[in-house]
């Protein structure tokens, strides 16, 4: 597992709630600057939307309680 993703699954709901934010607010803001000029990197859409997508889950999974973890 990345990185991210453990940190994602430390935070309580409420942080989690203002992490989802602060990245979408990343993710605003960046698609602002591509009107005035284009990105360096365009990655970072992709980058960002993942992250968003990563404490989503780990937020529904702590709201659900799920562990998580992968059956098999």
């Amino acid at each position: 597992m990345s990185k991210k993703v453990n940190t994602y699954k430390e935070l309580d709901e409420k942080q989690l709630m203002l992490e989802i934010e602060k990245l979408r607010r990343d993710l605003f803001s960046l698609k602002l600057a591509v009107v005035s000029a284009p990105p360096k990197d365009t990655t970072q859409f992709v980058k960002l939307r993942k992250s968003i997508a990563r404490a989503l889950t780990c937020l529904r999974q702590k709201q659900s309680g799920a562990s998580g973890s992968i059956r098999g």
